[in-house]
């Protein structure tokens, strides 16, 4: 049976250029919104009040007229508010509006919104190499998305992290919530952990345990050190850029956790496995990734349509990147991860009750 070009389609063409032309607008209001989050005009408007063009360009080191055209695109999107638009270029003061720290400004405020311009601002860094990436069915290494596409998943996740992972996600696991708290001190391993948030969160949360935080990207590692020890948490919490898969560590965990970069691996099963000889028998392990349906189905709903944009421009790309890969991408359905940690030797998989928009929460018991 042949399938009718309009089975599938939502909108007339008219109605799609229409939405084309919607996310053309807003595209380049998210990345209005990355400069002014990149040189410090948000915080500005925020530490020391409303400012003219030539107030905020001095206080930010800018060029004012640059900064000029960037506070009345602004003010034309609504982002920030001007008291006088009546009055000329240069006497017009711009004002961040009540409320817009919160989305704006606070890096650990759950509505801070700024990490999305970054993190898209690092999703598309290299699109012309992965263009050749799709030619050629190569990838694009991780590293080569760059500060923007790490720091802009950090920020994401780091308000997460500090308001629910301790609170929220752990205690979800009650057992093992309660070894995190008791003696002797527990051991954790974060596998993938980035920028260190989620390692840092954890030993603010539990007070006794110590952290170990494995990466094999260097500036990730580089910038959870600095990170770690600006949260005076060097003494309990350590990065380093290390396999987890090494022997040497093998059994020394109470808990072992990735969070949101398990289908960004070549070998996703090798590394399940490794985490299930980190924690032991009967150990452990916590996965956090992608919530998405278990079948494919065309017109999804916006989750599943960031999960793809995300998926073909990063996160399959950079699964490519190591050969042989298993290509999962972004969009790994609970099916695929279910078999991922049978093949990896886990005894069991439960999902936790942990209502959330966004990921699912796998338990696995080594």
């Amino acid at each position: 049976m042949s399938l009718s070009p309009t089975t599938t389609i939502q909108a007339t063409p008219d109605e799609l250029v229409g939405r084309v032309f919607d996310a053309m607008v807003q595209t380049l209001e998210l990345f209005c919104l990355y400069v002014g989050d990149q040189l410090g005009f948000y915080q500005a408007l925020h530490d020391r009040g409303p400012a003219t063009s030539a107030e905020l360009a001095a206080r930010a080191g800018t060029n004012e007229r640059a900064t000029r055209e960037w506070l009345e695109q602004q003010a034309t999107a609504g982002f920030l508010a001007c008291a006088n638009p009546e009055q000329d270029a240069a006497g017009r003061r711009y004002a961040l509006p009540d409320g817009y720290a919160a989305v704006l400004v606070d890096r650990d405020s759950p509505s801070i919104a700024t990490p999305m311009a970054q993190i898209t601002a690092g999703t598309v860094a290299p699109l012309r190499q992965l263009l050749t990436a799709f030619r050629t069915g190569g990838g694009v290494p991780y590293a080569d998305y760059g500060h923007d596409l790490h720091a802009g998943q950090a920020g994401m996740t780091r308000p997460l992290f500090v308001h629910q992972l301790a609170q929220e996600w752990i205690p979800a696991m009650p057992e093992i919530d309660a070894r995190l708290r008791s003696d002797p001190p527990a051991r954790v391993a974060d596998i993938g952990m980035g920028q260190g948030w989620s390692s840092i969160a954890l030993a603010r949360g539990y007070p006794k345990i110590a952290v170990d935080g494995f990466d094999l990207d260097a500036a990730s590692v580089a910038a959870a050190q600095r990170n770690g020890r600006e949260a005076g948490m060097a003494d309990r919490v350590h990065f380093q850029v290390r396999d987890a898969g090494d022997p040497a560590l093998a059994g020394r965990y109470d808990l072992a956790l990735a969070v949101e970069c398990v289908h960004d691996m070549a070998d996703p099963v090798s590394v399940l496995r490794s985490m299930r000889r980190l924690v032991g028998p009967g150990g452990t392990v916590l996965i956090i990734d992608e919530r998405v349906p278990d079948a494919f189905a065309p017109n999804g709903d916006a989750v599943e349509r960031l999960m793809y944009g995300f998926s073909v421009l990063h996160c399959l790309p950079v699964g490519m990147a190591g050969q042989p890969s298993a290509g999962t991408g972004a969009v790994m359905r609970r099916p695929t991860f279910r078999r991922y940690a049978a093949e990896a030797g886990f005894q069991a998989v439960d999902e936790l009750p942990i209502a959330n928009d966004f990921y699912r929460f796998y338990r696995l018991t080594a």
